[in-house]
């Protein structure tokens, strides 16, 4: 761990998951775009496009040899989590491709959901977005047990994964909306208000 950094507690972050303000489900924002360059640096770009065939232009996924799978096209995390988790690191520190602030659980996006983002759509891809030891060295094991934990897997803490289906201009502070969510969540959501 690097001198200055804290990691939190398994308990410290489930008390401060409970203090979030719950997320929006169906309309939020973008609020940070990252690319991580060839050279290991991250940027964060005020605006992009979101390209079919390339995720976020220039990021390390549009650099691996083909096929790439799009099923793990565009790394995704809600704001507020990654804020608690990073207990004070840039959000930078994480190498997602965008911060949200949107409801990012399997009950509310479930594989196949389709959401505007900015003038781009996105669908969200069956593929586990799972903390790694990367993720444990950054963050520490309590965090990756937070992210993995069997009981809480599907609120997607550590994330989810989304394919562009249409490209398009996004930007830092575009709204994001729900388009369509798959026939699975629409029996979930029908059940649920039973």
């Amino acid at each position: 761990m690097k001198v200055g950094i804290r990691h939190l507690s398994l308990a410290e972050l489930d008390a401060g998951i409970r203090a979030l303000p719950p997320a929006p489900k169906d309309r939020g924002s973008l609020a940070l775009i990252l690319s991580r360059r060839e050279d290991g640096a991250r940027t964060t770009p005020e605006r992009t496009v979101l390209d079919r065939e390339l995720g976020v232009p220039g990021d390390a996924w549009s650099r691996l040899p083909a096929p790439r799978d799009p099923d793990m096209q565009l790394a995704v995390m809600n704001r507020g989590v990654a804020a608690l988790i990073g207990a004070g690191q840039p959000l930078t520190t994480f190498g997602d491709n965008l911060y949200v602030d949107l409801d990012l659980s399997a009950a509310n996006l479930p594989t196949g959901t389709r959401i505007r983002v900015g003038r781009a759509l996105v669908e969200t891809t069956p593929f586990p977005h799972n903390g790694c030891a990367k993720f444990n060295a950054r963050f520490g094991n309590d965090a990756l047990r937070f992210v993995q934990r069997k009981e809480t897997r599907d609120q997607n803490y550590r994330g989810v994964y989304w394919r562009v289906i249409e490209a398009g201009e996004i930007a830092v502070g575009d709204a994001i909306e729900v388009v369509s969510r798959s026939p699975a969540a629409r029996a979930i959501t029908d059940r649920s208000e039973r």
